[in-house]
């Protein structure tokens, strides 16, 4: 027989100290996490700075793209170049 029980909705919290006494203490398995997207966290100072001329067309489509993923255009840009160069 399969668990179809109802997942709570996940908890908004004023503070960090309040997070993480829910984390600490609740059972996640009883949540919904189906909300959250993945978050990248850039650390690596940006010192370099891109100007380039492209067609308005490509912009609007990468702008769209970003939007889709939750993330501003340069960002996704920038994700795309890392993902790119990293390959072997």
């Amino acid at each position: 027989m399969s668990d179809k029980r109802t997942l709570k909705p996940f908890p908004t919290h004023r503070s960090d100290e309040e997070a993480e006494e829910f984390v600490a203490t609740a059972d996640l398995s009883e949540y919904d996490f189906s909300g959250f997207k993945p978050m990248r966290f850039e650390f690596e100072k940006k010192a370099a700075q891109l100007n380039m001329r492209i067609p308005q067309g490509l912009l609007d489509a990468v702008k769209s793209k970003a939007e889709a993923r939750g993330m501003p255009f340069t960002r996704y840009i920038r994700m795309l170049m890392e993902e790119d160069v990293s390959r072997p």
